[in-house]
């Protein structure tokens, strides 16, 4: 059961009138062979769409300079090491980690040694990389690789929400208590083992939204405002712009949206924006029960 709406301006002032529809498309990064093949629906939503919008674009995203330009913009410049900046509960978290992931560590090309020249949301990032690794999740199966690949081979234009520089600053812009706190969820959540990710991606495949938000949101909501609101929200607001650009252009090319599952749902998700803003928004889903 996908995570798929599709939007339209049948609403007055919200661009009636005009054939151009966009579909949005939740996505999991990383996903599993088993995957696929995915649900009729969304194959019918790339068939019609003629273009594909997507965090960042296809080419700068699977660019070896990206991860390059990524870890230089990590790396700390005042001589001091990444633990004398974390709290005592958060160092030995740490190095609780270091010894149970040693092995997918080392497959990232990274030791323990090294992470310890870095800022804390490089870390962060790097302890989540390898939980989802050792789940069986493989970043060349993401949703985002998939449909860029498609898009390539059918000929169709692909764009970006964000720059890779765009991305870069915004996690290296974020503040000290920022960084502690995405480093220190992703150690809470691979303190839990892959249980709680065996869950999330469980959520996906059924298209279960509400054990998705519970999941994924929440607690972050709840315990991290401030990382809510900068990875959540204040990029929700960047994107609807050039949503509703693509919602009111002449003619009627439609555009898929492919964007991490988090962004669409919930009352700050790109769902619930459009609908406020007078959009006809319908969930495509053949085997739900209700549409939402």
């Amino acid at each position: 059961m996908p995570l798929l709406w599709k939007v339209s301006g049948g609403a007055e002032g919200a661009g009636a009138g005009t054939g151009a529809d966009v579909y949005l498309l939740g996505s999991f990064h990383l996903l599993k062979p088993t995957d696929y093949p995915l649900a009729a629906e969304v194959d019918a939503a790339f068939a019609d769409a003629e273009s594909l919008l997507f965090e960042m674009a296809p080419e700068e995203l699977e660019s070896p300079a990206l991860a390059l330009q990524m870890g230089q913009a990590a790396l700390r410049v005042d001589g001091t090491r990444l633990d004398s900046q974390l709290p005592a509960d958060t160092a030995r978290k740490l190095q609780a980690w270091f010894a149970a992931n040693a092995d997918g560590l080392q497959a990232t090309g990274l030791t323990p040694q090294a992470l310890q020249m870095f800022e804390p949301w490089f870390v962060g990032l790097t302890v989540s990389i390898v939980a989802m690794t050792r789940a069986g999740l493989d970043p060349a199966l993401g949703l985002d690789r998939h449909f860029a690949d498609a898009a390539r081979r059918a000929g169709k234009p692909t764009a970006g929400f964000e720059t890779g520089a765009q991305q870069i600053a915004f996690l290296d812009g974020m503040d000290a208590a920022e960084q502690l706190q995405l480093l220190d969820e992703a150690l809470g959540e691979s303190e839990q083992g892959d249980r709680e990710l065996q869950q999330l991606h469980a959520a996906w495949r059924a298209g279960d939204a509400a054990t998705l938000w519970d999941g994924m949101a929440t607690e972050m909501q709840r315990d991290y405002p401030d990382l809510y609101r900068h990875v959540n929200v204040e990029r929700n607001d960047a994107w609807l712009p050039r949503i509703e650009q693509r919602l009111q252009a002449p003619g009627d090319d439609d555009t898929l949206v492919v964007v991490g599952a988090l962004h669409l749902l919930g009352a700050d998700g790109l769902v619930e924006k459009l609908r406020a803003r007078g959009y006809r928004v319908e969930r495509i889903c053949a085997a739900c029960e209700t549409p939402h």
